[in-house]
């Protein structure tokens, strides 16, 4: 008995990106895909933001800024890569947040101006309304990164 000719795998197309979803290419840099300004809907907007580690990623980007992605940098370090990753992916769904992409690094900062423009005043009030940040806590005493010795 010979085997029956193998056929390869069909070919599958690229993802095509839904009409209502915008991804701005800007030359060697490209944003990720992110709901057009018209498109940002309240409900969702507030659903994203009902998590509290959604909503400290908020305080964080409310400076203006563009973040790098690591946890560390966002005083999230307690978490898993993976789950930074994902509140950062509900953001920039919800329309919240854009992500700019530079080779293998990924820049996020909040769409203030779309949210400012589509719902007047509601970052304003949440900002208001949310806790400061806790401060990172402080080492503990004697807990130093030297060798132990005491001599530098």
């Amino acid at each position: 008995m010979t085997p029956a000719p193998t056929t390869p795998a069909p070919m599958t197309a690229a993802p095509t990106i839904p009409a209502h979803v915008s991804a701005a290419r800007l030359g060697e840099e490209e944003r990720l895909p992110q709901p057009a300004t018209a498109d940002i809907d309240l409900v969702t907007v507030l659903h994203a933001l009902g998590d509290p580690v959604r909503m400290r990623l908020l305080l964080s980007y409310a400076d203006g800024a563009e973040h790098s992605c690591a946890p560390r940098d966002l005083g999230l370090d307690h978490l898993h890569k993976s789950t930074v990753s994902h509140h950062m992916r509900v953001l920039r769904e919800a329309g919240v947040t854009t992500t700019r992409v530079a080779g293998r690094n990924r820049f996020v900062s909040l769409r203030r101006t779309d949210l400012d423009a589509r719902f007047p005043g509601l970052l304003d009030a949440l900002l208001a309304s949310a806790p400061a940040p806790a401060p990172a806590p402080a080492p503990a005493p004697g807990a130093g990164s030297g060798s132990g010795s005491g001599s530098d």
